[in-house]
């Protein structure tokens, strides 16, 4: 097979989260969690074959779109029209390899391997479809159903709001839920309205210093945390991570991690409980896979980020499922206006499709309502510019 058309498709669904604009409410307008944003964007691509077989894969970017989106219209684009179609998971590697190593130069986060991670997710949707299996079986899952966490936007550190969220979505039956806020009072007031058992995290998107972010560790340790996420500015401060993680409390951190040797460094410095690689981010499913082994080399639990909703989304439930038991697929915890595809739906568990492929088949009537932008590369296009 070879790669004849792949289309890039920028999306922003308009969401509500049961939270009010108001001057009260503050959070970092470009974080997806933040009270100024009432739409989520995505970066979706549709990677076709002279075989007719399509394959889904997301970047990661939100309001970085537009890059990760110029990126895939342009070089990393260009430089998979016309390959030939892994017929292996062996093969998929080799090429998204050459890949890194051809565009090194762009850096090993960002845009770039943003693009590489929703080229690597698509081929592995191919592969699934050609060998006719679910990717979760593909990869060799034991489970069909994995649990689902909620993974709440910021109502703004004000506690009974937080409170009257979490419990909202304790009774919808989410047994582990996680905050985007980062004062101890927001935090204590989730706590205190949860059961004992239920198990809560915090993602604070580094704020903190390491005296700060120590400080703050050290005051959450009573609240018995799942984990404190990302709590030092700037987020490859590995010798403080390792510092703060000192305090007693757990701590998660990986999404920002530069590819698969950004995980090696954070386990070699001994900074984190939890590893959160982001299928989106790091280099799609094939450098998942090896933060996966590096990750029970080093005994280090895996618990990948997700605050995507497209193939990226259904891309990280096949891997959660390659996990054991206890890890639960992290989902943005919002209402979408309209839902792309029925798994949006969010439930405290979800059954996996068994359908071939990743089984992301979207809404193209959806798609195209609320496209912002579209791109087409094809074999023929080219032809006629050569």
């Amino acid at each position: 097979m070879k790669i004849t058309k792949i289309e890039v498709l920028r999306v922003a669904i308009p969401f509500s989260s049961d939270r009010d604009k108001t001057p009260e409410i503050q959070a970092d307008a470009y974080n997806a969690a933040s009270p100024e944003l009432t739409r989520m964007e995505t970066l979706l691509i549709k990677i076709t074959t002279d075989s007719g077989l399509h394959g889904w894969g997301e970047g990661f970017g939100h309001l970085c779109n537009p890059l990760t989106e110029t990126a895939m219209n342009g070089l990393v684009g260009r430089f998979f029209l016309g390959q030939t179609c892994p017929e292996s998971p062996e093969e998929i590697a080799a090429l998204m390899q050459q890949a890194e190593v051809n565009f090194h130069a762009f850096g090993r986060t960002g845009p770039v391997m943003f693009a590489l991670s929703a080229v690597d997710i698509a081929l592995w949707d191919l592969l699934a479809k050609a060998w006719k299996q679910p990717l979760w079986q593909l990869l060799g899952a034991k489970r069909q159903k994995i649990g689902v966490y909620a993974s709440l936007v910021s109502y703004g550190n004000h506690p009974e709001r937080v409170a009257a969220k979490v419990l909202s979505t304790w009774q919808a039956g989410f047994r582990a839920i996680k905050l985007h806020e980062t004062a101890y009072p927001a935090i204590a007031a989730a706590r205190e309205i949860l059961p004992a058992d239920a198990e809560l995290m915090v993602d604070v998107n580094c704020p903190w210093n390491v005296a700060e972010a120590s400080e703050q560790a050290q005051a959450l340790r009573s609240l018995n945390l799942g984990w404190l996420e990302e709590p030092v500015w700037p987020p490859d401060d590995l010798a403080g991570l390792a510092e703060v993680r000192k305090q007693g409390t757990r701590i998660a951190a990986g999404e920002n991690a530069a590819g698969v040797q950004g995980f090696v460094e954070h386990f070699e410095h001994g900074a984190i409980d939890v590893a959160q690689p982001s299928v989106s981010k790091v280099g799609g499913i094939t450098a998942m896979l090896k933060v996966f082994a590096l990750a029970k080399q080093y005994h280090i639990r895996v618990v990948p980020h997700c605050f995507y909703y497209g193939a990226g989304l259904m891309a990280t439930a096949q891997l959660v499922a390659t996990l054991d038991d206890s890890v639960s697929l992290e989902v943005p915890y919002i209402q979408w206006q309209e839902t792309l595809y029925s798994q949006l739906n969010f439930e405290p568990h979800m059954l996996l499709p068994d359908t071939p492929g990743l089984g992301f088949e979207p809404s193209l009537s959806i798609i195209q309502k609320y496209l912002i932008s579209s791109k087409t590369l094809s074999l023929t296009a080219e032809a006629a510019h050569a």
